[in-house]
């Protein structure tokens, strides 16, 4: 029994393993951000830090829902540039004409993600070259809505997603986890997370089994959309403006695989929790706060970003290499 209850935690310690890790590292990196901050560990300060990571921790959610299939989204960045767009024209006006903007906002990342999903399942196209050519798409969709940055959003409603709750918490963490239970554990629970499980993990085997592969995939990708389209919204909330920036959507594209690895989502797929690259995201985005508080040169950030995000694709593609068999991650 003794035994049999061991062998349990530690299948669940090593499923959970990279996510232990990423917590540690933000944890260490945000106590000396905090330590050396001239404010200290304020409300105000965790504040800002809160919302400039939870805008990468949706774009990193979404991420790993298509990887953990052994895809990749890689115009999960332009998806949120495109609803950010799209959120400075419609989310104003009365409470129902905001509601009903949010609403189309929202719809319009299901189907951005809807899309990728049946040009890979059902044109038989790689992940990396339909995302790329999506990508593009979705930019110029951005650059049409908004060929000049501009637009507004209801400042009512940006104030409640990005203030604090009785003046200490804040209301971006309190939404990032709120989609965590409504969005991935659902998925994670159910069959098609199972099946997107066994996708990434092994494919043959999982479809010899009658699992639903497809409608998975097709669910994973769907999801990755609304997820970016939250982080659009949040864009538009802590700017009032929308902006059609494409170095920006690259480089939430590419902070966001650097994030899930860091969270212990394996890139070959099979292995990783969103929870996981939550955590990388806020361990990733430390970096610039670190940056900011030992006041060195605005120039070098994409450096140290660019350093820890080889190193990222490094660690997780040398962990992989190692494994001869994939069932010895469980061992």
């Amino acid at each position: 029994m003794t035994t049999a209850t061991g062998g349990e935690w530690r299948f669940w310690y090593e499923l959970n393993r990279g996510t232990f890790l990423a917590a540690a590292l933000f944890a260490v990196m945000f106590a000396i951000y905090v330590s050396n901050h001239p404010a200290g560990f304020t409300p105000n300060v965790v504040q800002t830090a809160a919302n400039k990571a939870t805008l990468l921790a949706f774009v990193a959610m979404a991420q790993c829902l298509v990887v953990i299939t052994a895809g990749i989204d890689l115009s999960a960045g332009m998806i949120l540039v495109l609803s950010n767009c799209l959120a400075s024209w419609l989310v104003v006006g009365t409470p129902l004409q905001t509601s009903l903007g949010v609403a189309a906002v929202l719809g319009a990342g299901l189907g951005c993600g809807m899309l990728n999903g049946l040009i890979i399942i059902f044109g038989r196209l790689q992940p990396i070259v339909t995302t790329i050519a999506t990508s593009a798409i979705f930019f110029g969709l951005a650059l049409l809505l908004r060929p000049m940055p501009g637009g507004s959003v209801n400042e009512s409603l940006a104030d409640v997603f990005t203030s604090k709750l009785f003046g200490i918490f804040p209301s971006s963490l309190v939404v990032l986890a709120a989609t965590i239970l409504l969005v991935w554990v659902p998925f994670s629970r159910s069959v098609y997370g199972r099946a997107a499980y066994a996708a990434g993990s092994a494919e043959s085997a999982a479809y010899m089994s009658g699992m639903p592969l497809k409608r998975a995939k097709l669910t994973a990708y769907t999801l990755s959309g609304l997820l970016s389209a939250m982080g659009g919204l949040y864009l538009t909330f802590f700017s009032y403006t929308g902006e059609a920036a494409f170095a920006s959507g690259n480089a939430y594209t590419l902070y966001s695989i650097a994030a899930v690895v860091l969270g212990g989502v394996s890139l070959a797929g099979g292995k990783g929790s969103a929870i996981g690259a939550v955590f990388g995201a806020l361990a990733f985005r430390s970096i610039g706060d670190l940056l900011f508080v030992f006041d060195l040169d605005p120039l070098w950030q994409p450096l140290f970003q660019g350093i820890v995000l080889m190193l990222a694709i490094g660690v997780g593609s040398i962990g992989l290499a190692r494994v001869r068999n994939r069932l010895e991650w469980f061992q």
